[in-house]
């Protein structure tokens, strides 16, 4: 369903129409900037892996929203009904994640091992897995992704607005029953995304828990994002009377379970593979241990787990949106060292014995990120910020009328 711009009900603040045109500009200039370096430098190794970088950090964002929005649908509460928009104008962006995909693709031989056919002749193990890493079945698996993820985001947002219109509970079943297959629907596409464009590195190395590592650090993301959002939008009416601090509180709640998960995750990881003692999984983490990228690691210990962790046992810090924020951006920012700390040390060419950081690894994913923050700003003013005919509509919305 669409609105005259000027009818819409509920709209996003004029403030996001500003953040938009200032997110292009910097998306815009940041890339170009960083084509034109790698131009000039002929510095397409560090380019891509720069890329790569912000590519799966602000796609992860995207990929969290559709989790927790299809969790929202599943579960209900009141926590998902003041940010169900934000997360489906983030899933929204698939399409155009999509197509900046593309530019991987050229960089395959820059990323991986496997890229180069003179280096997989002379490797016993990486002949075993040059059928399913081959180039071309890589890009066929992430077109399969990328049309499983843009297909349950096309009827979450199209039964969601007509939902708005009709306030049909038959559109609330269709929402539930496209959410339970396509929660198993994500972990699998993640999983193997995750294998093929991050795990795949380091061909030599693998663990099962990677992926779900992965996956608890998009929803976290997904949870952090949608904080910060709100964060902007309860300055200015409506969300200012319809977010209630029970509102922020819960996310809170989800937050401090999701930065649990998370070191959970890393840490199993960490205790098995160091258990088994076997070379070719030891060696991921003696790059990231025994080298300068341990005071990232030791950064990752501190801020993406241990300091988050203490600020949300905190009720008050939970229930104020403006200091919850702060925790989420933090998270946010963590979520780009983690997965910097993933990628950095494996990139071509060969392994680096200490912190390899270059100007692009900052420069292109604030990029890539002002480009998503673009598309994700114009996404969020189509359509009203709350759903008008959401079973949960009248206990939110009508207390905030009766308050007013």
């Amino acid at each position: 369903m669409s609105y005259p711009p000027t009818t819409l009900p509920y709209p996003a603040p004029p403030a996001m129409a500003r953040i938009q045109r200032r997110s292009l500009v910097i998306g815009v200039v940041f890339l170009a900037g960083a084509v034109i370096a790698a131009v000039v430098e002929r510095s397409w190794a560090h380019f891509f892996r720069s890329y790569l970088l912000g590519y799966v950090w602000w796609t992860g964002v995207s990929l969290g929203c559709l989790a927790v929005l299809m969790l929202q649908h599943l579960t209900g509460g009141l926590w998902g009904f003041v940010i169900r928009r934000p997360l489906e104008a983030a899933v929204r962006i698939f399409p155009l994640l999509a197509v900046m995909f593309v530019p991987l693709i050229f960089g395959i031989p820059y990323l991986y091992l496997w890229g180069h056919r003179e280096i997989v002749q002379h490797d016993v193990k990486l002949q075993h897995q040059a059928q399913y890493l081959a180039p071309q079945w890589f890009v066929l698996r992430s077109v399969i992704y990328f049309l499983a993820w843009i297909f349950m985001a096309y009827f979450l947002n199209r039964w969601s607005a007509a939902q708005d219109e009709s306030g049909s509970s038959l559109l609330r079943r269709r929402l539930q029953r496209l959410s339970g297959p396509g929660l198993v629907i994500y972990v699998l596409t993640v999983t193997f995304a995750s294998f093929d464009w991050l795990m795949s590195l380091d061909p030599r190395w693998g663990s099962t828990i990677y992926p779900f590592t992965l996956i608890a650090g998009q929803v976290l993301a997904a949870f952090a994002f949608a904080v910060a959002i709100l964060a902007i939008l309860v300055q200015y009416k409506p969300m200012s009377d319809i977010v209630q601090e029970k509102h922020v509180h819960s996310l809170g709640k989800m937050m401090l379970a999701f930065v649990m998960l998370w070191a959970y995750m890393s840490y199993s990881q960490l205790v098995i593979i160091w258990a088994g003692n076997l070379p070719d999984e030891i060696s991921w983490y003696l790059h990231r241990l025994n080298t300068g990228w341990k005071y990232v690691a030791l950064a990752l210990v501190l801020f993406h787990f241990a300091v988050p962790f203490a600020l949300l046992l905190s009720r008050d810090l939970k229930r104020n949106a403006r200091r919850l924020a702060r925790v989420a951006v933090l998270l946010l920012l963590m979520r780009y060292v983690d997965l910097l700390w993933w990628i950095a040390p494996n990139s071509l060419p060969g392994f680096q014995r200490g912190i390899w950081f270059q100007w692009m690894d900052v420069v292109i994913p604030i990029g890539i990120g002002g480009i998503w923050m673009a598309a994700f700003v114009w996404a969020l003013r189509q359509r009203p910020l709350v759903p008008l005919h959401d079973q949960r509509f009248e206990e939110v919305v009508g207390h905030a009328v009766e308050s007013a």
